[in-house]
């Protein structure tokens, strides 16, 4: 909290610096107390009051405060950008004389390109993608030759993405008529709307695949500290939830569903090592299909005969240039990975955490065609 007031002070000095002049003397005070006590406090104060005020109210503060840490964000990496150009010129003078003191309308004219990309964003998190994915692995003994697997991760329904954005998203799998739906974690965000949380095992059970549905816990069902009541909800409404379990699916495959690795910091065990997971598993017989929220451990899941894992929880950054930061965290963090047996799809996520916007990636579905082949002798 001390790190998040320091930035918040930053950027309201900065752009008090910059809209002073163009200010007259009465409006100081409406900047500081807009800026400062509503933008800044608007998302932890709504976090922390959202069980004890009305609903709408807790949900407007959520919003506006959830915009502004999107704002907050693109605004220190562009103030810090120009202060180091400003120190910069200082120092070294290299900018033509024409450009010396224009550091004020540089600030405004940041404010306008941020402003324009919390509105692109705003658009491109609504507007999700189906990414098409089509792979082989041994058919083994399995009796269908092809599987049609749709995948979504990281929904976060809650005070943000809300029971529309879930009904949107039932009817496009729908549309992809898959055999089977895998669900991949963060299903529910921290701070679940009461409204949704009441639809939303009526939205769910709207899914008709042929093999079930099947999920994995994420970390923000963990946080959320409503974990077993998500569990409730899915499990009541045709979802399959594997915790630290696997299912043999009608001589066809087996899936298997990792628990999150953050299980033990919210009161619960740590998860199973994925060798005591697959325990019972006969790799050579049929494919085995493995949901784990975060892309970790693959080379256990490529020596444990795991054919085919899907993970979400990168979110491919959300918010560019964060994306960096989960490439230098994870081996593979989007899209599709090849490593010795084991092949991986990590999803970018459906919907948002925090800011309900994404610069830089595009929420998806993934639907993945897997045939499935004897091995050549």
């Amino acid at each position: 909290m001390t790190i998040y007031g320091l930035i918040n002070y930053y950027i309201a000095w900065r752009g008090w610096l910059a809209l002073r002049n163009m200010l007259s003397s009465g409006c100081w005070a409406w900047y500081w107390a807009v800026l400062v006590a509503l933008m800044a406090v608007s998302y932890p104060v709504g976090r922390m009051v959202s069980n004890y005020v009305p609903h709408y109210l807790g949900k407007v503060l959520i919003h506006i405060g959830s915009y502004w840490l999107a704002a907050l964000y693109y605004l220190f990496l562009i103030f810090i950008f120009c202060d180091l150009l400003r120190i910069c010129n200082r120092v070294f003078g290299f900018l033509p004389i024409g450009f010396r003191g224009k550091f004020p309308l540089l600030i405004v004219a940041v404010m306008g390109v941020v402003a324009v990309l919390l509105v692109y964003g705003t658009w491109n998190a609504r507007h999700p993608v189906i990414r098409n994915y089509e792979l082989w692995v041994d058919r083994k003994a399995s009796k269908l030759e092809t599987i049609k697997i749709a995948m979504v991760s990281d929904i976060h329904l809650g005070w943000i993405v809300g029971i529309d954005r879930l009904r949107q998203m039932t009817e496009s799998i729908n549309q992809l008529d898959p055999d089977v739906v895998l669900l991949t974690g963060d299903i529910i965000d921290e701070g679940v709307d009461l409204t949704a949380e009441a639809e939303m095992p009526a939205v769910l059970h709207a899914l008709h695949p042929r093999l079930g549905t099947f999920a994995v816990l994420g970390n923000h069902e963990y946080i959320s500290g409503q974990t077993e009541t998500a569990v409730g909800f899915l499990n009541q409404n045709g979802v399959t939830v594997l915790r630290d379990q696997w299912l043999e699916i009608e001589d066809v495959c087996y899936i298997a569903g990792r628990d999150d690795g953050s299980r033990h910091r919210w009161g619960g065990n740590a998860r199973l090592a994925l060798d005591q997971l697959l325990t019972g598993i006969d790799p050579g017989r049929l494919p085995v299909i493995l949901m784990d929220h975060e892309p970790a451990d693959l080379q256990a899941a490529d020596a444990a005969g795991v054919d085919l894992q899907f993970s979400g929880h990168t979110h491919l950054g959300q918010l560019f240039p964060n994306n960096l930061v989960t490439a230098a965290l994870y081996e593979q963090d989007w899209g599709y990975l090849r490593k010795g047996h084991l092949q991986l799809i990590v999803s970018s996520g459906y919907g948002t955490w925090g800011p309900p916007i994404r610069v830089g990636n595009r929420p998806e579905i993934v639907s993945v065609t897997v045939h499935l082949f004897a091995p050549q002798s």
